[in-house]
């Protein structure tokens, strides 16, 4: 299971979230010793072969919000705990590895290949056993209408991202009735993130079926497990293997994910109404760590923190005001302070495509990256925001220099302590901050996604492919923002993430995505934080499943071991 079609997006815990090696002060009161950034490889997940584990029992996940869209590739459905369940029910064509690299499923490929340079041309041939919970092989149509929903041809449909399927000229069958033959206009580098997750085209060949179809349920599934039942009123929602499945016999007799707030999590786990805890804030880390049968796992994740800034509305439509604020926070100073009994000093993120522990990661803040406090006061007099003296906010045309920063009422103290900072820094500069507290369950679907913000902080997720966070940058067409919430892009950014996107060489791809993120911070698109690493508690005889870092999870390995 992995999230492959568009970036997956994650509430941010805050900037304690960072580190690796999580072994906060000890009993003497010592601060820990910093340790390295994590491989790009790493993961921890008590790997074992499937005759360690006995047949049966649940698992029990944690996930942050009810999941109202099913469907992975509108902006909803873009949401991290809904991605997940949802590659966990639907064909799953290609996985990735611990370094990242991506292979093709069996269950549902017997293979996947480039079999033309000029023009680029596809050709997958499916698993024959492969077929939807209604009992319809998977065919070159679900390919099909996969394309048309989200080539952007017909803005009705409410697509997420139609990177990639819109270089696509022609889909057709393939050899033979298992066989599927995609014909792309101009190169694509990442071919294999496309129809993956794969949809059937039954449900999703008319925009109402595309749009609303898949809301708060899965009309049909596809993989080793589905759905068994939707409790909204004790929050959870139960995945259970699917006796039609031609595979491996999953090991689980369910996975059970259960809606909690941040705050609940570490008390859950504790309780063993979950199998799993984030273990990266220090209070949680010392509670976690000696819970009997437990283990802390590490892992090296594409995670990355950031606050956006929403130049589609307000007084942060000037990029000077956009660029006054990125001076005027100390990033620096917040992840300096809330590491200090962390083990993984926090080094400010400099890239919005590249971790640091990647090929290809280059600082490309500059000096819009630099704290610099004057230099912000400066930026807000020449966008005429005069200043109104110490304490109060400054002014223009009669209306104060306000803005709202969207925070979570699921989210943790320190997620509050991280808006507070930025809070009480720009109120040096004569920006006023207003704290909005929000339902959890609307956080993404009623703020961040409908650009409902002037500040906001959240995670991308799980970039395995460069080309996943085009949506995130791209320029808004209508009133489809695909990910960029704030609304903050150019034609030069666009120009440069589809040239990249078209570029098979990954040296020279890197090139160009570097160039795109030097634009992106002259624009002030978003205030990059740090990468956020996995640590997480997990019951110490649950096998194969923890900090998957670059990895996809294979629910069907998953499982107990015997005693």
């Amino acid at each position: 299971m992995r999230r492959t079609t568009v970036i997956a997006i994650a509430a941010a815990l805050s900037a304690t979230l960072a580190v690796t090696g999580c072994d906060s002060s000890g009993a003497d009161g010592k601060a820990p010793k910093k340790q390295a950034a994590p491989r790009a490889d790493g993961q921890d997940i008590n790997a074992h072969p499937l005759s360690d584990l006995r047949q049966g029992g649940s698992v029990k996940v944690p996930i942050t919000q009810w999941i109202t869209q099913y469907n992975y590739n509108t902006v909803d459905g873009s949401q991290g705990d809904a991605m997940e369940i949802s590659a966990l029910v639907l064909p799953d064509l290609f996985d990735s590895d611990a370094k990242g690299a991506i292979h093709t499923n069996p269950n549902f490929l017997v293979s996947a290949k480039v079999v033309s340079d000029s023009p680029q041309v596809v050709e997958y041939q499916l698993n024959p056993k492969a077929k939807w919970s209604d009992g319809k092989p998977l065919s070159w149509r679900d390919f099909e209408a996969q394309w048309k929903a989200l080539n952007g041809s017909d803005e009705a449909y409410e697509a997420a991202d139609t990177s990639g399927y819109d270089q696509i000229s022609k889909v057709e069958q393939g050899k033979d009735a298992h066989g599927v033959k995609v014909t792309f206009t101009e190169p694509y580098a990442d071919w294999q993130r496309l129809f993956d997750p794969l949809y059937p085209a039954d449900y999703i060949d008319t925009p109402e079926k595309f749009n609303k179809g898949w809301s708060e349920k899965v009309p049909v599934s596809g993989n080793a497990f589905k759905i068994g039942e939707y409790d909204k009123t004790a929050q959870t929602i139960t995945a259970v293997p699917d006796p039609k499945w031609w595979g491996n016999k999953p090991k689980l007799d369910s996975v059970i994910y259960r809606v909690l707030d941040f705050s609940a999590m570490t008390d859950a786990y504790l309780n063993k109404e979950t199998d799993s805890a984030t273990a990266l804030l220090p209070e949680d880390y010392k509670r976690l760590v000696d819970a009997p049968g437990t283990q802390i796992r590490r892992g090296a994740r594409w995670d990355e923190v950031h606050i956006t800034l929403n130049g589609g509305r307000g007084p942060l439509k000037d990029v000077e005001v956009r660029n006054a604020l990125q001076a005027a926070i100390d990033r620096k100073g917040i992840n300096a302070s809330f590491s200090k009994d962390l083990s993984f000093e926090l080094k400010p993120l400099d890239n919005h495509f590249f971790m640091p522990n990647q090929v290809g990661y280059q600082a490309n803040a500059g000096v819009y990256g630099e704290y610099d406090v004057e230099k912000a006061k400066k930026l807000l007099d020449e966008a005429g925001w005069k200043d109104a003296g110490e304490g109060k906010p400054r002014t223009k045309g009669g209306k104060q220099l306000t803005l709202d920063y969207a925070l979570s009422a699921g989210g943790t103290s320190a997620q509050t302590d991280q808006a507070e900072l930025v809070q009480q820094q720009l109120g040096v500069i004569g920006v006023k901050v207003n704290i909005k507290k929000v339902p959890a369950n609307d956080f993404f679907n009623k703020f961040v996604n409908t650009g409902n913000f002037d500040l906001v902080s959240f995670r991308n997720v799980d970039q395995v492919y460069l080309t996943m966070s085009y949506p995130v940058y791209r320029q808004p067409k209508g009133k489809n923002l695909f990910q960029n919430f704030g609304s903050v892009g150019s034609q030069k950014i666009d120009e440069l993430l589809s040239k990249a996107a078209r570029t098979t060489d990954r040296a020279a791809a890197a090139k160009l995505y570097n160039e795109a993120d030097v634009e992106i911070w002259k624009l002030g698109h978003s205030i990059e934080l740090y990468q956020r690493p996995q640590i997480v508690a997990v019951r110490k005889d649950l096998a194969n499943y923890g900090a998957e870092g670059l990895a996809s999870v294979d629910y069907t390995k998953v499982g107990w071991l015997k005693k």
